[in-house]
């Protein structure tokens, strides 16, 4: 049980009959001014339906730990919803060609004295005031004949979900429960009534009790009580100027800018008590378009979530009167310059430059992002020799259909079809960086932006114009840049396999080759059982 100065929260579950796992997962945090409170029922039927509970609970968490400032709890509430239930969505299309991450989601945030909530699915919300029971949620479900009941609306269901959201105010002595259907289900509105005080232990024993130690269906809730006013009840949205110009020796808050780092002039070498660093502001057109503040808002947001020497740490100072975000500086040399300037590189690197894109795409794929736009120009080369990635612009989270992340010549054919930023679009990109790297070339020629490009071209292998480059990293590459997706590498941990076992990288081959070509063991056998047969049929 965890207890805020205006709050009492308890949590707690069990599974059905003698199942030692439940399909249902659940957390209360508090954090910052705010306490958030989920609830969710992996769909029994579905192959995967208590890891896509799991997942959820801690996406919502992770997420709301970080929230934008600038958004408010609907609207946060309604970003986060889609974007799990796109990932979780898309996931099920690419693993089982049907959706099976599905779950119920329920869910409350609590800022001050004002309740926020969602639901999807038929988990429940409720609000007890006095000894008047309110369910605030909406049951997503049809009912059948047999009392059965059917659900019409589930996370991970669909590419796209609306989620019902509602907002009341709080008094004191109310209580907040958060369940599962295992648990309503088996009681009368009076029970809950009178169970609600005895906290989330109580109620789920008192069912668990009234069915002889024997639940029918996994049963968790949640119970918030909310003790008295926050004295900071809401917090004031704070008020932040875009600056449409900037110039050399400007003070911004208590940095001073030293040189812009790109031709936009919004990304700025700058300086505070003799420390350097980057800082980064909106697009002037953010001033005016609230999609394009959003996008920023959510950069800023993913660089406070990455925790990973791959990447510059990025921090949001509390007391800043312009709206930007800062990140600490890499002293290195940018890609593009060392290879315009200096030459192709050579395989050692090119192997550490892939590893490290690997790993650092591993890392943000534990936060269900990917880099968005790979490429020689958004990475830099340490004075020490090991390599980084200094861009936060272009990170989304994976599966991201309305992206216009990436630049035309690294991105994978697929992309502009419209398709999902994947695993194996990124390894694309990250293939396409390292042929560049290695041969100053683009594998399928420098694409220009609105350009519809042809993809049908065989590359020439790297190692056919650099002989410097072993046969088995050109194999490697030319299946990360392969157009068919069905010979291009899926995960990144397939690429890494194969460049950390190089003796163990297979030819490509097309399924219009020869058989000879593609297995020649095969043929063999093939040719010696035909020969065999003609000689039995000669002397038959």
């Amino acid at each position: 049980m965890e207890k805020k100065s205006n709050l009492k929260t308890s949590a707690f579950g069990l599974a059905k009959g003698a199942e030692l796992l439940s399909d249902d997962n659940f957390a209360v945090q508090s954090f910052n001014d705010i306490t958030v409170a989920i609830l969710c029922d992996g769909v029994g039927s579905a192959k995967e339906g208590r890891e896509a509970s799991r997942r959820t609970v801690e996406y919502f968490i992770n997420n709301f730990k970080l929230k934008p400032q600038a958004w408010t709890i609907p609207q946060a509430l309604e970003q986060f919803t889609n974007s799990i239930n796109n990932i979780l969505y898309s996931e099920s299309q690419m693993n089982y060609q049907k959706p099976e991450f599905l779950t119920t989601l329920t869910i409350i945030v609590i800022d001050g004295n004002r309740l926020y909530g969602a639901n999807i699915g038929d988990s429940r919300i409720y609000l007890l005031r006095d000894t008047k029971l309110f369910q605030l949620s909406t049951d997503h479900i049809i009912n059948e004949k047999n009392k059965t009941h059917i659900l019409t609306k589930v996370v991970g269901i669909s590419d796209r979900i609306e989620p019902y959201i509602f907002e009341n105010n709080l008094e004191e002595q109310d209580h907040i429960l958060l369940c599962s259907d295992g648990l309503y289900t088996e009681m009368s509105e009076d029970e809950i009534i009178e169970k609600i005080p005895l906290l989330a232990n109580g109620i789920v024993k008192y069912v668990n009790n009234k069915m002889y130690e024997n639940l029918r269906d996994d049963t968790s809730a949640i119970v918030v009580k909310y003790i008295k006013d926050d004295e900071v009840a809401i917090r004031k949205r704070q008020i932040l100027t875009i600056p449409e110009s900037l110039s050399e020796n400007e003070t911004i808050d208590k940095f001073t800018l030293i040189k812009p780092l790109i031709q936009n002039r919004r990304t700025w070498l700058a300086s505070e008590n003799g420390q350097d660093f980057v800082l980064k502001f909106p697009d002037i057109e953010a001033i005016d378009s609230e999609e394009i503040l959003n996008l920023f808002i959510r950069e800023a947001w993913n660089g406070r979530r990455i925790e990973s020497d791959f990447f510059p740490k990025a921090f949001i100072p509390e007391d800043r009167i312009y709206r930007y975000y800062v990140m600490e500086i890499f002293d290195g040399e940018n890609l593009e310059n060392i290879l315009n300037e200096k030459g192709t590189f050579d395989t050692v690197s090119a192997l550490e430059i892939l590893k490290t894109l690997l790993l650092s795409s591993q890392y943000l794929l534990k936060l269900d992002l990917v880099n968005g736009d790979i490429k020689p120009d958004n990475m830099i080369r340490l004075k020490n020799g090991d390599f980084r990635l200094v861009d936060y612009g272009s990170i989304v989270e994976i599966f991201s259909i309305n992206s216009k992340a990436g630049t035309p010549s690294y991105l994978a054919p697929e992309r502009f079809k419209g398709s999902a930023i994947s695993e194996q679009s990124e390894i694309f990109s990250m293939g396409v960086t390292i042929y560049r790297l290695l041969t100053k070339k683009y594998p399928y020629g420098e694409i220009e932006p609105f350009q519809t490009p042809s993809f049908h071209s065989k590359p020439i292998s790297v190692s056919e114009q650099n002989d410097t480059v072993p046969e088995w990293f050109s194999i490697v590459v030319l299946r990360m840049i392969h157009s068919n997706t069905e010979i291009r590498y899926k995960y990144f941990s397939e690429v890494l396999f194969d460049i950390e076992n190089s003796d163990k990288v297979e030819p490509i081959y097309s399924k219009d080759s020869p058989l000879l070509e593609r297995d020649p063991l095969k043929f063999y056998k093939i040719g010696f059982w035909i020969m065999l047969a003609v000689n039995i049929f000669q002397f038959i």
